[in-house]
C-alpha cells in the first residue's frame, strides 16, 4: 500500500533505494551494542507510475541524483519532464508497490521505512575476480605438507567409463562475486530523517557506495 501527503508532495512506498556508506556499531535503547550498516538515502522522485492496464504489472519508477544539463540526453529529458527532472537522473529504478493516487514528481519520504521494520536488502556483491575452488566453493583442498602437489586444487573431477564426463554443476575455479545478492530478515535499527540515514542491523551485500534496494517483508 502507498500513502501520499498532498501538502508536502511526499509519498510513502513499500521500500527505498539507498547507498551503502559502511559498517559501524549501534547502541540501542537497552544499551546493547549491534553491528550495523549505514545507508545514505538520496531523495527519490516518482518519475513514472506503471499500472496493470498499461504495463502488465504495478510498480513505481523512481529517480535519484539529477544529471548535469550537459550530460542529459534528449530522450531522457522528454521522459522525466513530467516529473520536473529537466536534466534526467543518474539512477532510475523500480519499486513494486500499488500506485493508487501517486503523482509524478512527488518525493519519496525516507519515512517509508521506520524503526523496527524487517526488510530484505538486494545489491550487487563485491567482485573478487578469478578465484580457485578453495576460495570460491570452500573446498577442502589437499594435504598441506609431506610433498603434496595439490594443496589448493579441486582434486579429481571426472568419472569412470560411464558416464565418462564431468557432471554438470561441478565446483571449479571461476569468477567470484559481482552478482545480485539478496539478504532477508534485516532489522531497521533507526531512521535518521534529518541526516537521510538508514541504519540496518548486520551487513548487507555490496561495497562502499553500492546501491541497495530495501523492501519491507
Amino acid at each position: 500500500m502507498s500513502e501520499q501527503n498532498t501538502n508536502t508532495q511526499e509519498t510513502k512506498l513499500e521500500g527505498l533505494y539507498a547507498f551503502k556508506v559502511g559498517m559501524t556499531q549501534f547502541i540501542d535503547d537497552k544499551g546493547e551494542m549491534h553491528p550495523c550498516t549505514v545507508l545514505k538515502y538520496e531523495p527519490l522522485v516518482v518519475s513514472q507510475v506503471k499500472t496493470m492496464d498499461k504495463d502488465g504489472y504495478s510498480a513505481v519508477q523512481v529517480a535519484a541524483k539529477p544529471k548535469r544539463k550537459s550530460r542529459a540526453k534528449k530522450v531522457q529529458t522528454g521522459h522525466f519532464k513530467k516529473a520536473n527532472l529537466q536534466t534526467g537522473a543518474y539512477f532510475v529504478n523500480e519499486i513494486k508497490s500499488k500506485a493508487d493516487g501517486l503523482q509524478l514528481g512527488a518525493t519519496v519520504s525516507i519515512n517509508s521505512l521506520s524503526k523496527g521494520d524487517m526488510v530484505k536488502a538486494t545489491a550487487v556483491s563485491k567482485g573478487k575476480g578469478f578465484a580457485g575452488a578453495v576460495k570460491r566453493w570452500n573446498s577442502g583442498g589437499g594435504p598441506g605438507s609431506h610433498g603434496s602437489t595439490f594443496h589448493r586444487q579441486p582434486g579429481s573431477s571426472g568419472n569412470r567409463t560411464w558416464p565418462g564426463r564431468i557432471m554438470k554443476g561441478k565446483h571449479f575455479p571461476g569468477h567470484l562475486g559481482d552478482e545480485k545478492v539478496t539478504v532477508r530478515n534485516i532489522k531497521v535499527l533507526d531512521v535518521i530523517g534529518e541526516d537521510n540515514l538508514v541504519i540496518l542491523r548486520g551487513c548487507v551485500p555490496g561495497g562502499k557506495n553500492a546501491l541497495v534496494r530495501l523492501l519491507k517483508q
